[in-house]
């Protein structure tokens, strides 16, 4: 290291000599240089006699003056346009004055001035500028010219290799995958007997489930080059780049083969073609999709190089890229179960000094459906709470605090909200708490809190399902849906008024009631019909401008409307019924939230159970409740009716029908 700080120090050491001699050469020079005057005064010097002898030239005369005092000093004047310079020699003729002329010839400062600097800023304008503006868009080498250079990334081996033991809780992923580890191992075997391996494998999941990770770890099995992309970067503003950089990648690949080449969110540029209202953008992506089919099939499985892509969105891919031949086998990342979460805990704890009470199989239970980027965040979250309040080791209250802040944010202390937005901020949680504790088929509560988290979030009420489920009857979404209500509720029970804290759960109950009309064909009007969205026709709207949105008439989407309607306002009234008659367990438990700030689930089912809070009727029982009132309303009615035929007019109250929720 000492050594370019000595050659640094000796570069200023010249530089500040060079700025020193240049300084003073001028300053010597400067006695020596001609003095500026102006045309009228060397008229004036000459018509005194005070000139001695002058040279004329195109644009300038020069001379010898003398001064007043009596020394001479050359001078420089600049000739006036238009100056009748005839006239000019005639008067130095007259006074004496030795004149002389000379023709300059200015023809390579001309030309330098007027062609080459010009054209040379031009030039190094372009060649700097074009050279910068190809570097951003991926040039590797910086040429100019090499926007068809690929940006795929090949990882060393040595520096970063992933195996199979860094990826956790995906065992039948990796089964999968073996063939082609085995593959790129013992090509001979496969080759002998005839038999061809895929060339492309589809990695389809959600946003990190850990679908790279997996495609890393197939490369480190196979100890193989591994070269890596995104979709998107292979589009840009010019036309044409993407099928070269295609093009260019596999031609690197084949260059390395065997290899594994790794392209993530294909889905930007195998999308489906067609379409009438196509526009630039979409030309370039479909020439990139053709590029891409036609080079597939252009290599021969013999070749050594296998393709892995990967998508969460699987639906929007062109059914040419699927097909035999190309990325004709799939393979589901799913979200692991608890045994999974279990499993990729202990990978990303590895390094973390954990203590004696933290269980990983709780962790586990405690994070349903979280993928395994999740996962990560939560052992790194609780690591940093950890080392925040200087512990030696990470604890299970860290682990508890990390999933809270990964689920609902950061927690903010400092929002501090007013006496009645507290009480009604608590009310809510609990409620929705207290209709969770009591309808048969919700998840059990984990944790209330009134403290803001996030963004919007002034209170949470955390529910963790018991076992990991894959299906849900109707039962259980009914009551769903009434924890969803459950917070408005209990505002409207406490203060006689609701509040704008229940938007997004009114939000979720309608998308959820709606799913369980449209979709799921628990509606009795409906019938066991599936009548969403096509999702094909959506894709098509939305890319082209074409499509219907529904399949099915206004006069269906209006009985959708009904009956989505009907759904929300049954439960509604049920758990509002239910709150009602446990109003003095919601208050009781509300005020020692306010105190407390955060409830765990064991101590609030206490609570519930020393207030010995009363069990609700089933949605079944409610709705045919409901329908003998009403008959029962509608007899009264035409019994009253009837009378009225035969007696005099008079005025008979209505019978008040059900109280309705405002939604």
């Amino acid at each position: 290291m000492e050594q370019p700080k000595n050659k640094k120090f000796w570069l200023y050491v010249i530089y500040g000599l060079l700025a020193v001699g240049i300084i003073v050469s001028i300053q010597f020079v400067k006695p020596f240089q001609p003095q500026q005057i102006s045309y009228s005064d060397f008229t004036n010097d000459v018509s005194a006699g005070r000139v001695s002898d002058v040279t004329i030239t195109n644009t300038q005369i020069t001379g010898t003056l003398t001064t007043p005092s009596g020394e001479t000093q050359p001078f420089v004047t600049s000739i006036v346009p238009g100056q009748d310079v005839q006239a000019l020699i005639d008067d130095l003729k007259t006074k004496g004055v030795t004149f002389s002329g000379r023709v300059e010839n200015t023809f390579w400062r001309d030309f330098l001035l007027t062609w080459i600097l010009p054209i040379g800023l031009i030039v190094f304008m372009w060649f700097f500028v074009f050279r910068r503006f190809s570097r951003r868009l991926g040039g590797v080498t910086g040429n100019p010219m090499s926007f068809g250079e690929s940006k795929v990334k090949l990882y060393d081996r040595s520096v970063e290799r992933v195996t199979f033991d860094d990826v956790a809780g995906l065992d039948e992923a990796k089964e999968e995958l073996r063939e082609i580890i085995d593959f790129l191992r013992f090509p001979q075997k496969y080759h002998s007997i005839g038999a061809s391996i895929p060339k492309g494998v589809l990695l389809v999941g959600a946003p990190g489930t850990g679908k790279t990770l997996l495609a890393k770890a197939v490369a480190g099995e196979a100890d193989v080059p591994f070269f890596s992309i995104s979709g998107s970067q292979f589009m840009e503003m010019f036309v044409g780049v993407g099928a070269a950089r295609v093009r260019d990648l596999f031609e690197q690949a084949k260059a390395k083969a065997p290899c594994i080449v790794f392209i993530d969110e294909i889905d930007t540029i195998a999308k489906v073609r067609g379409g009438v209202a196509s526009s630039g953008g979409t030309e370039e992506r479909e020439q990139t999709l053709n590029q891409l089919l036609s080079e597939m099939d252009g290599f021969a499985p013999q070749t050594g190089v296998i393709i892995l892509a990967a998508t969460n969105r699987p639906e929007v891919l062109d059914s040419a890229i699927l097909r035999p031949g190309r990325f004709d086998r799939q393979i589901m990342i799913d979200r692991p179960d608890i045994k999974g979460r279990e499993a990729i805990l202990k990978v990303h704890a590895r390094n973390v000094k954990l203590a004696k009470d933290v269980k990983l199989k709780v962790v586990a239970a405690r994070t349903p459906g979280f993928a395994g980027a999740e996962l990560a965040n939560v052992v790194n979250e609780a690591a940093l709470l950890a080392a925040r309040k200087d512990k030696k080791e990470v604890h299970e209250i860290d682990f508890d605090e990390a999933i809270d802040r990964v689920i609902g944010g950061l927690e903010l202390k400092s929002r501090i909200l007013n006496d009645k937005e507290r009480h009604v901020v608590a009310y809510h949680e609990i409620g929705h708490a207290l209709a969770a504790s009591l309808l048969e088929h919700a998840d059990p509560v984990h944790r209330i809190s009134v403290i803001p988290r996030g963004i919007g979030s002034l209170g949470m009420t955390m529910q963790l399902p018991e076992e990991d489920r894959y299906l849900m009857t109707k039962p259980e979404l009914e009551d769903r849906l009434g924890v969803l209500m459950g917070g408005r509720i209990a505002e409207e029970l406490a203060f006689k008024e609701i509040s704008t804290g229940a938007q997004n759960d009114l939000e979720k109950a309608t998308i959820l009631a709606r799913k369980m009309v449209e979709e799921y064909g628990m509606s009795d009007k409906i019938g066991p019909l599936s009548l969403g969205t096509d999702r094909g026709a959506k894709l098509l709207r939305d890319e082209y401008g074409f499509g219907r949105e529904s399949n099915y008439s206004e006069a269906t989407a209006e009985l959708i409307d009904e009956e989505v309607k009907r759904v929300i306002l049954n439960n509604y009234r049920r758990v509002r019924k239910l709150l009602e008659e446990n109003q003095n367990v919601l208050e009781a438990i509300a005020e020692i939230l306010l105190e407390k700030e955060t409830m765990e689930g064991e101590e609030f089912r206490r609570l519930v159970n020393t207030h010995q809070a009363k069990r609700p009727k089933s949605v079944r029982q409610a709705e045919s409740e409901t329908q003998s009132q009403a008959e029962d309303d509608g007899s009264v009615r035409r019994r009253l009716g009837a009378k009225q035929t035969t007696l005099r007019p008079v005025d008979i109250p209505a019978v008040p029908p059900p109280k309705k929720a405002v939604t």
